[in-house]
């Protein structure tokens, strides 16, 4: 049970980096540093807004509109750290027989 909760973080883990990544790279290209006719750059962008945009499209329809403000992610990222709490004391009152309060 340790080893799948463990799994779970590591899981919770390259999800945030892979938002954090898509933030940072949306913010370049915002503001023209790098440019998506660069095919590296077009395929990298491709592949992370398929990532997430499947998370972010459910929160999108739930949020009010800010305009260009896009507050999905920050919502994604403080789930992911709640679900992320949640596991790791989980993990933690699984390894000690209960001794942990949750």
């Amino acid at each position: 049970m340790l080893i799948l909760l463990e799994i779970i973080q590591m899981l919770i883990t390259i999800a945030r980096w892979v938002i954090i990544i898509h933030i940072v790279l949306s913010l370049l290209i915002a503001f023209n540093v790098i440019n998506t006719s660069n095919d590296f750059v077009r395929s990298i962008w491709n592949g992370l807004d398929a990532l997430t945009e499947p998370v972010y499209r459910p929160i999108r329809r739930i949020l009010p509109d800010f305009g260009s403000l896009d507050l999905a992610p920050m919502v994604v990222l403080i789930g992911l750290s709640i679900v992320d709490i949640i596991v790791s004391r989980l993990a933690a009152n699984i390894a000690t027989g209960g001794a942990v309060p949750l």
